[in-house]
């Protein structure tokens, strides 16, 4: 093992270390001597916030609060970065570099901070786990990047200008965490470097100032401000806020007079709305209103600025639709369409959603649904009677992120997704592991495969089959198919700042 490398308060000599020691010990000094305007009372104050990365945590708590995709995953990263940095510092850096830390004697008293640290000095902690955050922030979101990387440097400076770090212990600090990041960045990539299959451009017309679109939104979802912020993206869009069982009708007027047709709400508003536009041959323009808004995330629409860059310049893709039927019943369906035990989880979350928001609603539901004493579901696949606890069709292949089907890359694949949870003793076992499992594992409890058609068969009477969000009831034969490219859909396809 090699010995730790010694950086102490030395700076005689001729070598190159020696030199860099003393031009180090110079440029130290020197911001002790220099006179910061209006930095006493916020540097040292600043400085000491970040111990323990407290402010850090505390600035990714305030970004998730925001409600938006990319903030949540900005802060998420900033702190993955944050967490590997310090790992790196405390493992590593300051074992393997023993340096002492400057004399305090140029600094002054007013500047001092009132606990001083006992580790080495070399690198900066502090330095390391503000450049992690920071850049982690800003790899995902270069505009929530603006916002942290001006604390992260202040923050760099504070451990200078408080005596309590030379200037190379903070430089090389900030280096490791930007590195950090970059690593994180490695193993996880950001939304911006998922390629998405190259798709060519649907004929959808750009609307500079949203003339022609008429964007209906779902009262109930809760996004006034959202809608609100972009008819002032586009100011000549027409608004229509509605109550949640008028949407239907709305968007059917609206349809009658649109060139566009847009829709703020949940996936079970958005369902309504593009069966409506397929039915008139219009495109769709989404804005996420709900509390999931899967449709609207992969397909790319975060928020009103990406679907308002999308509209201005006429930016649209064509994603296929996956459609059942059952006797006399007809739907579509954007996202997934399920039986078993999810519509019933479905029910639950509606039933105390309004109560007590949408996630914990889900939670509460799968809660009950797991707990409760049922049997499996009796259908008949490929021509034998077999017993499922759950069904899952997705519209399109979705791609494993944590324990769940995460996200579809691709809306036009041609094919959908079905994955099986066999019957059998302990339900709530098989639905974890194979939740737990790969898309395609193969196994006695669950299995999956990818088809563009679905039959089933022997399904009692009054069956509940969920699809987006919403629950119905089928029975006897159900087919399940896909409608390849059948609706135009507005879509960034530029990458968003």
């Amino acid at each position: 093992m090699s010995p730790d490398l010694d950086l102490t308060a030395r700076t005689t000599g001729h070598g190159p270390l020696c030199r860099l020691l003393d031009l180090d010990g110079r440029l130290f000094e020197a911001a002790a001597a220099w006179h910061w305007p209006g930095a006493e009372r916020v540097l040292p104050r600043l400085s000491r916030s970040a111990n323990h990365g407290v402010l850090w945590f505390a600035t990714a708590a305030v970004m998730a609060a925001s409600r938006t995709p990319r903030a949540r995953r900005a802060a998420a990263r900033g702190l993955a970065s944050l967490s590997v940095a310090s790992l790196a510092i405390n493992t590593i850096g300051k074992r393997s570099v023993r340096r002492a830390r400057p004399v305090l004697d140029p600094v002054p008293l007013v500047r001092q901070l009132k606990r001083q640290p006992i580790t080495t000095s070399f690198p900066s902690g502090h330095a390391a786990s503000a450049a992690a955050f920071a850049t982690g922030v800003a790899l995902e979101s270069p505009v929530w990047g603006a916002a942290v990387v001006p604390v992260a440097f202040s923050v760099a400076a504070s451990r200078v200008y408080t005596g309590v770090h030379f200037p190379s212990d903070v430089l090389a600090g900030a280096a490791l965490g930007a590195g950090a990041a970059f690593l994180v960045r490695r193993l996880v990539p950001t939304r911006a470097q998922v390629r998405r299959p190259a798709r060519p451009r649907a004929g959808a017309p750009a609307l500079p100032e949203g003339d022609g679109l008429v964007m209906v939104a779902n009262r109930g979802s809760g996004s006034a401000d959202r809608v609100r912020a972009l008819q002032a993206a586009l100011p000549k869009a027409e608004l229509v806020e509605c109550a949640p069982e008028e949407v239907g009708d709305e968007l059917a007027k609206a349809a009658a007079r649109a060139r566009v047709l847009g829709v703020c709400g949940g996936d079970g508003t958005v369902n309504t709305a593009a069966r409506i536009a397929l039915r008139h041959g219009l495109p769709l323009a989404v804005l996420p209103g709900g509390t999931l808004n899967h449709f609207a995330y992969d397909l790319g629409v975060e928020d009103e600025r990406d679907l308002a860059r999308a509209v201005r310049h006429g930016e649209a893709v064509r994603v296929d639709a996956g459609r059942y039927r059952s006797g006399d019943r007809e739907g579509l369906f954007l996202n997934t369409l399920s039986l078993g035990v999810y519509p019933e989880l479905v029910r639950e979350r509606a039933r105390w959603s309004r109560r007590i928001g949408g996630w914990p609603a889900g939670v509460l539901g799968a809660l009950r649904v797991l707990r409760a004493d049922r049997h499996p579901l009796e259908l008949e696949v490929g021509g034998a009677r077999r017993p499922l606890w759950l069904l899952f069709v997705g519209n399109g292949v979705y791609h494993r992120m944590g324990l769940a089907p995460g996200r579809r890359t691709d809306l036009a694949d041609g094919l959908l997704d079905v994955r099986v949870v066999h019957g059998g003793r302990r339900p709530a076992l098989r639905l974890l592991a194979a939740a737990a499992a790969g898309p395609l594992t193969r196994s006695p409890e669950h299995a999956a495969v990818q088809v563009n058609r679905l039959r089933l068969s022997g399904i009692a009477p009054g069956t509940p089959l969920a699809y987006d969000g919403e629950v119905t009831a089928v029975s006897d034969e159900l087919t399940v198919e896909k409608l390849p490219e059948a609706l135009t859909v507005y879509r960034p396809l530029r990458t968003a700042l």
